[in-house]
């Protein structure tokens, strides 16, 4: 398995990035799969899911209204739009492959991606 992430930089409050992750080395089918993430000196948050088979998503209140996950099957790619970024959404943003609707907040349960720094500064 592996998640390589892509998109992440610095960005004005009130902007926005979409985030990328490409995966490989498993049927991208079929999975539940998560966006998670790490400010500065905090521990792991959840941030976003989606199952890939029919595209059902959940979200964290803290972004929702805001970011939206979305997949490409047949790129096996997944995605974060985040939109109306704010200072506290700082963070190493995780791609995450682990078979369940809710994630466990581990390094060690599932597939981390080694993640892309998202700065949002003004």
């Amino acid at each position: 398995v592996q998640l390589v992430e892509s998109g992440g930089g610095l960005v004005q409050p009130g902007g926005s990035l979409r985030l990328s992750c490409a995966a490989s080395g498993f049927t991208f089918m079929y999975n539940w799969m998560h966006w998670a993430r790490q400010a500065p000196g905090k521990g792991l948050e959840w941030v976003a899911s989606i199952y890939t088979g029919d595209g059902t998503t959940n979200s964290a209140d803290s972004v929702k209204g805001r970011f939206t996950i979305s997949r490409d099957n047949t790129k096996s790619m997944l995605y974060l739009q985040m939109n109306s970024l704010k200072s506290e959404d700082t963070a190493l943003y995780y791609c995450v492959k682990f078979s369940a609707p809710k994630l466990l907040l581990s390094r060690h349960a599932g597939y981390w991606g080694q993640g892309t720094q998202v700065t949002v500064s003004s």
